[in-house]
């Protein structure tokens, strides 16, 4: 394995624990109120064009931390708009 493998490697197993910790606690807790929409949506579509990218190029890192990031982000995404949703019906 070479180097650029290595930094790939090392590069999906950090992204992949830092958005892991703010899925649980957003599974968890439910509380979406902090998210700024925009801003989480850019991030995600980000994941998807990078995974994209990864799969077309065959950098399997890029494809793989970006793949997980990508359905941590929806899970976190579908939460949020499921308790804006709601939130909008009862005021």
């Amino acid at each position: 394995m070479d180097i650029i493998n290595i930094v790939g490697y090392a590069a999906t197993i950090c992204l992949v624990l830092g958005y892991l910790p703010q899925t649980i606690h957003t599974i968890r807790t439910r509380r979406t109120d902090d998210i700024a929409t925009g801003t989480f949506l850019l991030m995600g579509l980000g994941s998807i064009l990078f995974a994209v990218n990864g799969l077309l190029t065959g950098n399997w890192p890029l494809f793989i931390a970006n793949s997980l990031t990508t359905i941590m982000s929806a899970i976190i995404f579908g939460i949020k708009m499921y308790n804006d949703h709601f939130k909008k019906d009862k005021k």
